[in-house]
């Protein structure tokens, strides 16, 4: 491969082409010595795992002015962060983001060290973001690989190992090709490439800058990258309870640990490998109330698959009343609106 022809041809296409996103700063603007906001781009890379540009970009706008520096985040009570975080899911990220903002305040000033392995050293701080805070906001040489990335490299160098076993070869690939004099456009060059350009289905191959490059283009560029065939997700069952007294609902907060840890939620039973039936689910009511089958959720999870049995009621009890269902995680929003509807 001619490196040299290869990294010109991305960096020119990313300086006609790149994406408007609120917490970049163009490549024109990055050549005349403007900086993005480290903790901007930190936060936005958080939000932005497994989430979509459109569903995190108003997450993000809300956390930066609610919370408009790291100091700031780090002194934020946990309970207020996690009902900020709701709806974004994967709710581990938001306690992690709380760790690492804590530890930055406590020990390095209030501001993100600008190295991949001082950043790295951080809690809660993993190896992609990591490399993408340091690439992008401090312009640091790193290796920045995310599924995007993935894609365009496999299709690239026609990379036949299925992921997940591919990843290491993936990200020595990368950063070979990795251009080291503009790192910080280089990651978001690679990236705008993946989200618009070389997509999972029917990719712009004709658009593309490095169509004289790729070694996929030359038989159907969507085979790659290969993936192993997907297991099964197990299925577990639980039982949801809606207790609502006047238009308000009740709510528990979740142990810290764990599966939506410390988020505001509806009780529930164990979530187990056999369904609930109502009796057990009412023996084992959280209040004595008048509970009545409201009809089922589904919902997926990263590792597992829940099916959530609704029980609904009016009533009391001693528990965090609300109407405000925007609080509530997503698995427990849809079982609320079941419940709520089945009161109508």
């Amino acid at each position: 491969m001619d490196l040299v022809a290869f990294r010109s041809a991305l960096l020119a296409w990313y300086d006609a082409e790149a994406r408007d996103l609120p917490w970049r700063v163009r490549p024109a603007a990055r050549g005349a010595g403007v900086r993005p906001d480290p903790y901007a781009v930190w936060l936005s890379e958080v939000m932005l795992q497994q989430t979509t540009v459109p569903h995190a970009a108003p997450y993000w706008q809300a956390f930066l002015q609610r919370w408009p520096t790291v100091a700031d985040l780090a002194a934020a009570e946990d309970a207020e962060v996690m009902a900020a975080w709701a709806g974004l899911g994967y709710y581990a990220r938001a306690r992690n983001l709380l760790r690492c903002a804590r530890a930055v305040a406590g020990e390095h000033g209030g501001a993100l060290p600008d190295s991949y392995d001082r950043l790295r050293a951080l809690p809660g701080l993993g190896d992609y973001t990591a490399a993408a805070v340091a690439a992008i906001a401090f312009d640091r040489p790193a290796t920045v690989v995310d599924g995007n990335v993935e894609r365009v490299i496999a299709r690239v160098f026609a990379v036949e190992a299925p992921l997940p076993a591919s990843k290491p070869e993936l990200k020595r690939l990368a950063g070979e090709v990795t251009d080291i004099t503009r790192p910080g456009d280089w990651a978001q060059a690679m990236m705008d490439l993946g989200a618009t350009i070389c997509t999972p289905r029917a990719p712009k191959c004709l658009l593309c800058p490095l169509t004289a490059h790729c070694a996929a283009r030359r038989g159907d560029p969507e085979l790659y990258p290969r993936k192993a065939p997907k297991r099964e997700r197990p299925r577990r069952y639980g039982a949801v309870y809606v207790l609502t007294r006047g238009g308000e609902t009740a709510l528990v907060r979740r142990p810290g640990h764990g599966l939506l840890g410390g988020m505001l939620g509806l009780p529930t039973t164990e979530w187990r490998d056999r369904a609930w039936s109502l009796d057990e689910a009412v023996a084992v009511a959280p209040t004595a109330a008048d509970w009545r089958q409201a009809g089922r959720v589904e919902h997926l999870f990263t590792h597992f698959a829940l099916s959530l049995l609704v029980l609904r009621a009016e009533g009391d009890a001693d528990a965090a009343w609300t109407r405000d269902l925007s609080v509530l995680p997503s698995v427990f929003l849809k079982a609320a609106r079941v419940g709520q509807g089945a009161l109508l």
